[in-house]
């Protein structure tokens, strides 16, 4: 376990450590799953060995959640459904905003829930890797080949569900 790739050093560690056989679990400040991918590259990590060292990865967000007691439903309008990338022509959504209650000292929220990303680094992203693609690539490449789920569309389902809002969302997926 490395508590966080930081540095050069600590990346090549965390490399070497996986290609002896070990599991090896740490944190990296990126803004997605393969952006994880690039910057180990640009800590200088050899393509080849970030390639031949990575399974998967998994990025993660926590969102508030919505009270139950308290949340309000609402339709939502074209221009927030464009912002989400949403058609309501495809259906026909709900969504809830908070409102604050006594329960959740008028915050409007109680708790929080993950959205995630994961990534299954698979022989076609090792090809990637190796070519110095970009972390946009390598992410179009991971939603069209293997069906990764973004942070954003995880979020989204979260939305449609009743359990988050929008604006919580958009604020931790922000690019």
């Amino acid at each position: 376990m490395v508590g966080e790739i930081r540095d050069g050093e600590t990346a090549t560690v965390a490399v070497q450590a996986a290609l002896t056989g070990h599991l090896v679990l740490s944190t990296l400040h990126t803004n997605d799953t393969s952006g994880a991918l690039t910057r180990l590259v640009d800590m200088g990590v050899e393509p080849f060995l970030v390639a031949s060292s990575t399974a998967g990865i998994i990025a993660q967000r926590l969102v508030r959640r919505l009270c139950e007691h308290c949340k309000e439903s609402y339709e939502p309008s074209e221009d927030e459904l464009k912002t989400l990338g949403l058609d309501k022509v495809d259906r026909e959504f709900k969504f809830y905003a908070p409102r604050g209650c006594k329960k959740c000292r008028d915050s409007g929220y109680s708790g929080r829930i993950g959205i995630f990303e994961i990534m299954e680094v698979t022989e076609e992203i090792r090809d990637l890797i190796l070519k110095n693609a970009s972390a946009d690539t390598i992410k179009k490449v991971s939603m069209k080949k293997n069906g990764m789920t973004t942070l954003r569309h995880d979020g989204l389902r979260k939305v449609v569900s009743g359990v988050t809002s929008v604006e919580e969302v958009l604020r931790v997926t922000r690019v």
